[in-house]
């Protein structure tokens, strides 16, 4: 699928929230409550129309109310319902600050280290709550690898370029 017409993943409903239809929402936006600001959003089949109609973002979730939804049991129906955007829709590159991408824009880059060679391909990028982390199938084969996406780890990102340069862990440079 052609990167400009591909949709993106930009959050996930949880759990059912109280008695009238509020859900829990996972939002992948950089600012949580920025997911209602897009309009409607599509399911996984892009055959449903998902329409975010408020959010509140609290200390440990992001609450939402969902267009249409008015019970908790309509609310479970859509529990694990991933949401997404066509990318169209989204900023394009120019608009974007620098330093930021999409996941997208990054799985599918080469790694290499800061001389250049070749340490493999990104396959995903992973945040399970402190950081987000880059995992690389390794040219050499092997287990895959994951490291922690900070500055110091992931120097430089050349979207353009098709690679970011990778500084790697003391054992594998071994």
């Amino acid at each position: 699928m052609d990167k400009d017409t591909e949709r993106l993943l930009v959050g996930e409903i949880g759990a059912a929230q109280g008695l009238k239809g509020e859900v829990r929402l996972r939002s992948y936006t950089q600012a949580p409550a920025d997911i209602a600001a897009y309009g409607p959003l599509e399911d996984e089949t892009g055959a449903k129309l998902i329409e975010i109609e408020h959010v509140r973002v609290m200390p440990k979730a992001v609450i939402a109310r969902i267009k249409g939804v008015t019970t908790r049991e309509e609310a479970e129906a859509l529990c694990r319902t991933k949401l997404y955007l066509s990318r169209d829709r989204m900023p394009a590159r120019e608009a974007r600050e620098d330093g930021e991408w999409y996941v997208a824009d990054l799985v599918g880059l080469k790694a290499v280290d800061p001389q250049g060679e070749a340490i493999g391909t990104v396959v995903a990028i992973y945040n399970f709550g402190a950081s987000d982390i880059v995992e690389v199938s390794l040219a050499s084969g092997g287990e895959n690898l994951l490291v922690t996406f900070t500055e110091t780890t992931v120097p430089e990102v050349d979207i353009e370029g098709g690679r970011l340069v990778l500084v790697p862990p003391e054992e594998l440079a071994e």
